[in-house]
């Protein structure tokens, strides 16, 4: 098959940002800074870690998404259409804080009105080597409709969802690949927490109080999706990256794919699926079954919430569980999720990055060859 990722073994996108960042970023939010002053700090963070994944042997490359503070909000709030609510502390009843991520509201109707990943892109790519390949993270455009349901949507702007929301936000995504597609961009992809949501029982409960059928919703977001890989510019290649929550080493949802496996993987028609398989959470590789010719699945059997070092040999072995039920010509390797989904961090040294790339990478090399 034509093997269409930078090589067998790839990332999810983020990476601990550096402290002098995130000093930036603070004084920036007080009015320490201007916008214009805290980018120029981005750009020195963002060519440090383009250097340090060329470094450690990393093809595909990414800006580590230190321009974001959230791996969604900073997109969607962009589109026209979207609001977002301020982050809160919440005080349990023991006295614990419990953090809340901003909420996400479709207001009016969605539409993309300026170019929102593209100069980000442009610097990238003055900051990649000859033979690696810059790659762009986008948030699944399912995030407008799982937090919420229709209650989060207006029903002023969409009486009826199905096709006019749904049309429109593949068209606000459809306009934001071709830009990205006439910048030079080839490698794009959608971090998608609801899918992996779906897999949790907790969470089905949850969705099915909102209204809606835990057991349509993958159908109809993989329909979505598709609405979404309909408007792909040619030579583009399109991945999706399922995650249970990364959120200061935390996770938020556990559960087998197998409630979700056959819309993801059968039904969408993406090129590329990261997919978490890092401990049990995540259940079996029968799910893989499901997986047709010509389509990639990237295991993520390498955490990223934690320094504790796996062992090559143990990711060989179930690299091999996994060959049962896929084609390992089909499969390539990579941590489960990014370092740093949003601007707090996981609990992970910074050296432990390297160390655990590193393991990817030469546990891919030894299984696939160079």
């Amino acid at each position: 098959m034509n093997y269409p990722l930078p090589a067998r073994h790839d990332h999810v996108g983020s990476f601990l940002r550096p402290q002098y960042l995130l000093e930036a970023r603070d004084r920036k939010a007080k009015g320490g800074i201007t916008a214009d002053e805290l980018r120029k700090v981005e750009d020195k963070a963002i060519a440090e870690i383009v250097a340090f994944q060329q470094s450690v042997g990393l093809k595909a490359i990414t800006d580590g998404e230190f321009r974001r503070t959230w791996f969604h909000i900073d997109f969607l709030e962009q589109l026209s259409g979207v609001a977002t609510d301020i982050p809160v502390s919440l005080i349990n009843p023991d006295g614990s804080k419990q953090f809340a991520p901003p909420g996400i509201r479709v207001v009016d109707k969605v539409v993309h009105t300026r170019n929102i990943q593209v100069a980000d892109y442009e610097f990238l790519k003055t900051q990649v080597a000859a033979g690696c390949r810059p790659k762009v993270t986008l948030p699944s455009p399912t995030m407008l409709h799982f937090r919420g349901g229709r209650g989060g949507i207006s029903k002023a702007a969409y009486p009826e969802l199905d096709p006019y929301f749904y049309d429109d936000v593949a068209k606000a995504y459809g306009d934001e690949l071709h830009a990205l597609a006439a910048a030079g961009c080839d490698y794009v992809q959608m971090d998608d927490t609801n899918l992996a949501y779906l897999c949790d029982d907790k969470m089905r409960e949850a969705a099915r109080k909102r209204g809606d059928d835990p057991n349509e919703l993958p159908h109809r977001y993989a329909d979505f999706i598709n609405k979404v890989v309909a408007y792909k510019p040619q030579g583009m290649v399109l991945a999706m990256h399922l995650c249970r929550g990364n959120f200061k080493s935390t996770h938020f949802a556990e559960g087998n794919y197998e409630p979700v496996a056959e819309a993801l993987l059968s039904k969408m028609n993406l090129d590329a699926y990261f997919l978490e398989y890092d401990d049990d959470r995540s259940g079996d590789f029968r799910p893989l079954r499901f997986l047709p010719k010509g389509k990639i699945v990237v295991l993520g059997l390498v955490s990223s919430k934690f320094g504790v070092m796996e062992s090559k040999d143990d990711l060989k072995r179930r690299i091999d569980e996994a060959a049962r039920y896929a084609p390992l010509d089909q499969l390539a390797l990579s941590p489960q999720c990014g370092f740093s989904s949003t601007v707090h961090g996981n609990d992970i040294a910074v050296e432990a990055q390297r160390s655990k790339l590193r393991l990817v990478i030469e546990t891919a090399q030894d299984v696939w060859g160079d």
